[in-house]
């Protein structure tokens, strides 16, 4: 007999997230963390409106806002100073009821997570270190508990992907920078608010500003350079002064990296699952890998909740070609701002620079639009859509009148809203169903259509 419903191996923000997603649905959860204390230091810098959603549909935006700052977006400089590419970021709330990107201090994140774990009652252990995991026909097991599930969150090396098997497909990117941390001691205004990726055949490097007087360097590292991955902080200085001295600040951390591009084959193996970095692996160039690790949690927290096998399989059929394509975007970028694209471009380089824009692709199964979050608008009763409707499925319709009962009766929320017309409107439908995990499932362009929205829920999903 299980004792818990899900075993969630790791409580780094993923599984701190999946944690609380899946408690808010009635599981009893259980946490372990191979760690004693928190990580003391930055490592994630960024998030965007999708994963602020999740924060938000667990309670906690408004704890983790104070800890942010709205980004202003991404440049890439060519090593004569020329702006190569602007990936300027809107500044005004999104479709999604949040700022598009944001910059955070981990460890404020993760104490936020923290103290909602501790105040819902869930129960976290430290300082256990799993390394066996057995499962059976009823339930896993894992340093002696038990559970009907087990996710593991636990990092690139995790023992959750190992029992499971099939290993990472590489995506061909690996290369070893230099990651600085900084507090700044004195006004470096001249820094700017943008994030630089400085496209530098001699050194390919990306500065990016945190929050508050915190800064991040990223550096390439040339063979000869830490080849112990051991970083000796006046070499790291040295590499720092085309920006920053130490008469600027203090060094928080510098250490070695090897950034990879890797997806795991398996997600799944019976009952057991990974999400995170321990189901895959992306440059920074993005700043994805956190949110693509969000975006995992509430994938499956939902799923896990109805517990039904053949939807529990489209976890990895939905998350592995999603986040491939922001990782094989990332390997693209990387490509541009490496020492061999530079020597690619030559005097081809753009004399006006490329104006990018952010991607959004559908989950693996679906065409666009579905497969990709609806709106959250502010409804006429003053709430924001997802606080109304919690997490359950909502039937979002242009006119009360239309037959939907059948779907209340399944669970679902129904909303006909005003601030709903426009984006139906925009797909000539007058109703779309919507999951728990926010994401768009099917739209109706006629009353028959909105009936259909029942095989749906009870489907796919």
């Amino acid at each position: 007999m299980s004792d818990d419903d899900v075993l969630v191996l790791g409580l780094g923000p993923v599984g701190a997230t999946l944690a609380l997603l899946l408690a808010a649905q009635g599981l009893r959860v259980r946490v372990l963390e191979r760690e004693a204390a928190p990580y003391p230091l930055p490592r994630a810098l960024h998030f965007d409106d999708e994963v602020m959603r999740v924060f938000q549909s667990v309670g906690l935006a408004q704890a983790i806002l104070p800890h942010t700052r709205v980004s202003p977006g991404m440049k890439f400089v060519a090593p004569d100073g020329r702006l190569l590419m602007d990936w300027s970021r809107p500044q005004a709330l999104g479709p999604l009821g949040w700022h598009a990107s944001y910059r955070f201090h981990q460890p404020a994140l993760e104490a936020a997570l923290r103290e909602a774990l501790a105040a819902r009652g869930i129960a976290v252990e430290t300082g256990v270190n799993v390394t066996a995991i057995a499962q059976d026909a009823t339930g896993v097991t894992a340093a002696g508990r038990r559970a009907r599930w087990l996710v593991g969150c636990d990092g690139a090396r995790s023992i959750t992907r190992e029992t499971i098997g099939g290993g990472f497909e590489d995506l061909g990117f690996a290369e070893r920078w230099l990651v600085v941390d900084m507090l700044l001691t004195r006004p470096r205004d001249d820094l700017g608010d943008h994030s630089i990726q400085f496209c530098d055949p001699r050194r390919p490097a990306t500065y990016v500003r945190g929050v508050g007087e915190r800064r991040r360097f990223e550096i390439t590292l040339h063979d000869d350079e830490a080849p112990d991955d051991r970083m000796d902080p006046a070499l790291a200085w040295s590499l720092l002064r085309r920006w920053v001295t130490p008469a600027d600040g203090m060094l928080e951390r510098a250490a070695v990296y090897t950034f990879n591009s890797k997806v795991a084959r398996r997600w799944r193996g019976g009952r057991l699952f990974i999400a995170g970095d321990a189901a895959h692996l992306t440059p920074p160039f993005m700043g994805q890998g956190l949110c693509a690790g969000i975006r995992d949690a509430a994938n499956l927290a939902w799923k896990l909740a109805r517990g039904e096998d053949a939807l529990l399989d489209t976890y990895q059929a939905e998350r592995a070609p999603h986040v491939r394509q922001y990782i094989e975007t990332a390997v693209r970028l990387g490509g541009l701002i490496n020492t061999r694209a530079m020597a690619d471009l030559g005097t081809d380089a753009p004399e006006e620079p490329v104006r990018m824009a952010s991607i959004a692709p559908a989950l693996g199964g679906f065409a666009a639009p579905l497969g990709r979050p609806a709106p959250q608008p502010v409804l006429g009763c003053g709430m924001r859509l997802d606080d109304r409707v919690g997490h359950r499925w909502a039937v979002l319709l242009r006119d009360a009148a239309l037959p939907a009962d059948h779907l209340a009766e399944k669970g679902a929320v129904l909303l006909a809203d005003a601030a709903l017309h426009p984006w139906l409107d925009t797909h000539n439908a007058i109703a779309a169903l919507v999951r728990p995990d926010r994401q768009l499932c099917a739209l109706a362009r006629d009353a028959a259509g909105v009936a259909g929205f029942a095989q749906q829920m009870e489907g796919r999903g």
